[in-house]
């Protein structure tokens, strides 16, 4: 099912690049004390966890986007609102992204779900009379629906949300070398290859490390990188087996897609129709946006973020239900 989303974009932030970069720029966020744990993973790498402080109520896991971690300003605003509202939430790094290099040449990709279908085993062993949820944000939110898709009636989640997923990976690399979006893939580019760098100084890696460090779009370097660390023949293979599109047909949780038409980092094309998603999946649209933005408000300075809003409200309509 396809429905409007009751969005209303900041008059002043009306811009899909300024709704993605205003609150990277200009957010601040309460301090929040978290609590680190590292999860030992089956191969012989880690996972390190983010926790907000215990109670028993329903756990909300959180994955972040590419590069980033508990400090991106979506998941400290969502964490700041989750603690709010009751819930006690964690945010899994993908590997290398706690701050601290992984001890293996694997990494992390948009299709990557083995290592959160280890996480979410541990939490539900470890707690099994409280329901959890899982939040994604664009990569994390392409993990997440993939996992759902794959795993069916057996996924173990309560519930699921996505926000600003790029459904065709293959879409989202080549509209990130277009226009004004590739300022975005500037950004991600360089900090792919910081984290490049210093995995180099700890691990060998089976890639031609200065074409790598080279690379000027993401298809170049998920080319040159990702796509031989982690099995796949090109980035073109990577693409299509890791798309989360494929997968929303089979999804057999509740979950809640946010997305904007206006996303920078894919076209409308992008977006599934009515007729690829599940039963149980509702993709809520809204014409602006941009990317994890979603913000409101009157006055600058004094912004709503109505995407924290709206997922506390779904969480809460899932836990009543």
């Amino acid at each position: 099912m396809i429905i409007q989303s009751s969005f209303t974009p900041a008059w002043w932030l009306r811009n899909r690049h300024a709704q993605t970069i205003w609150p990277n720029l200009f957010r601040r966020h309460p301090a929040l004390p978290l609590i680190r744990e590292r999860l030992e993973l089956p191969d012989g790498d880690f996972i390190d966890l983010d926790w907000t402080a215990k109670n028993h109520n329903p756990i909300v896991l959180l994955l972040h986007g590419l590069e980033g971690n508990a400090e991106s300003h979506y998941i400290k605003g969502l964490l700041n609102h989750l603690v709010q509202i009751n819930f006690q939430a964690v945010t899994m790094h993908f590997r290398g992204c706690s701050g601290e290099v992984n001890r293996l040449p694997r990494a992390y990709h948009s299709g990557d779900t083995e290592d959160l279908a280890f996480v979410v085993k541990q939490l539900t062993t470890r707690f099994p009379d409280r329901p959890i949820y899982g939040i994604g944000f664009s990569l994390g939110g392409n993990v997440l629906l993939k996992w759902l898709g794959e795993t069916i009636q057996a996924n173990p989640l309560r519930a699921a949300v996505a926000v600003s997923v790029p459904f065709d990976l293959a879409n989202a690399a080549q509209q990130l070398n277009q226009g004004s979006s590739r300022l975005y893939q500037a950004y991600l580019v360089r900090k792919l290859q910081r984290s490049l760098r210093l995995r180099l100084n700890n691990v060998t890696l089976p890639v031609d490390s200065t074409k790598a460090l080279s690379c000027k779009t993401i298809r170049e370097y998920d080319d040159c990188v990702t796509a031989p660390l982690h099995g796949f023949v090109s980035a073109d293979d990577y693409y299509r087996k890791s798309s989360s599109r494929q997968f929303l047909s089979t999804i057999e949780i509740p979950s809640l897609i946010i997305h904007a038409q206006d996303d920078p980092f894919m076209t409308a094309d992008a977006i599934p129709t009515a007729a690829e998603l599940a039963d149980k999946v509702t993709l809520e649209l809204s014409a602006r946006g941009g990317h994890v933005g979603f913000i409101e408000g009157y006055f600058p300075f004094k912004a709503r973020y109505w995407l924290e809003q709206r997922i506390s409200q779904f969480l809460i309509e899932q836990t009543t239900a």
